[in-house]
């Protein structure tokens, strides 16, 4: 692929760029961040400011990708910074509204107009990262030879006294350690090679987990399949903003019975080409609806925690309501999230 002459603009179906850095040399970029963001001006500043803070002498530029196309609060934000030259990259307008839509958006302007990049990180838009993230990220990537990199999320909880809340399965990360690893389930703190990209192809999320959420661990799921590696960096943390609104009973639950809804759909997609695939998936969600009552008091007895020891009956039970097509789509209504 020719390197984009600097001031290139490569058109995308349903994507317009707001702006740019003046004086990108697009063929440098080593790494690309992509920064999705939905009426939260001032969170995404307090991010874009965590990433100019970043320590490294790789050289990367920041996608954000506005998924309001009317007012565009995020953009008008954000543009100031690009225009003036304190951050490289682009301010594009996703004008499809989805959270998979906007992911798409970023990843393929990343391909088209950084030709040279080798790694493409994830942030999104509540979360501040710490100022090693983008090094640790790309290195462990290196180091560990993996494809895709994962790591932690650390849950800052807008009221203090809901840190309890910090280990909870909604919350915590799925690993501890820095190594390869089985399988990832979010790109809220990412790593995705660009070869991954070449061979997955746009569209990367599936739209159909759009306002569900689930599309990156479908995405993840299927690049496993490929045969990619995948790998986490325990050390390259991001922070996430927890309003109070998410560690209210409902919220907890509508987001645990969405887990199970996104395990089966994202199951049956990966046996989709197997023998009785939708009756092998029906008959592990009923075992695991089964089940779930004493891997809840197992949870609640070590923790002492009832939603903790509510979370496998939840899940389950999503797993189950997915077959009769229940689809919490909490991104809907992005207030209420």
């Amino acid at each position: 692929m020719l390197p984009l002459p600097s001031h290139a603009l490569v058109s995308i179906a349903g994507v317009s760029i707001a702006g740019r850095s003046p004086g990108l040399a697009a063929e440098t970029v080593e790494a690309v961040v992509t920064l999705p963001t939905f009426k939260r001006p001032q969170l995404l500043l307090e991010t874009l400011a965590s990433l100019r803070a970043q320590k490294t002498a790789r050289r990367f530029a920041v996608i954000v990708m506005e998924n309001e196309a009317d007012a565009r609060e995020g953009a008008k934000a954000a543009l100031p910074l690009f225009e003036r030259g304190g951050m490289p990259g682009l301010v594009i307008i996703a004008h499809e509204r989805g959270n998979c839509s906007a992911y798409n958006a970023g990843w393929q302007t990343a391909v088209l107009h950084f030709p040279n990049f080798k790694h493409l990180l994830v942030i999104d838009d509540d979360e501040i990262a710490e100022p090693d993230w983008l090094e640790r990220m790309c290195k462990a990537a290196e180091t560990l030879r993996a494809d895709i990199v994962g790591g932690p999320q650390v849950p800052i909880f807008a009221d203090p006294s809901h840190a309890r809340w910090a280990d909870h399965p909604v919350f915590a990360p799925p690993y501890r350690e820095t190594g390869r690893v089985p399988a990832l389930y979010s790109s809220g703190n990412l790593l995705v090679g660009r070869n991954v990209l070449a061979a997955m192809g746009p569209p990367f999320l599936d739209l159909r987990f759009n306002f569900m959420g689930g599309g990156d661990s479908d995405f993840l799921s299927r690049a496993a399949q490929k045969g990619f590696a995948l790998g986490w960096c325990a050390e390259a943390r991001v922070r996430e903003t927890v309003p109070a609104r998410r560690v209210e009973a409902d919220w907890i639950r509508a987001r645990s019975l969405r887990n199970g809804v996104i395990s089966t759909l994202v199951e049956k997609k990966k046996r989709a080409d197997t023998p009785f695939a939708g009756t092998k998936v029906l008959l592990k969600s009923l075992a695991l609806l089964a089940a779930s009552p004493l891997r809840g008091t197992i949870r609640l007895a070590r923790t002492g925690s009832l939603a903790t020891g509510l979370y496998p009956v939840y899940v389950a039970l999503g797993r189950v309501l997915a077959e009769f097509g229940y689809a919490n789509e909490q991104y809907r209504q992005p207030e209420k999230n």
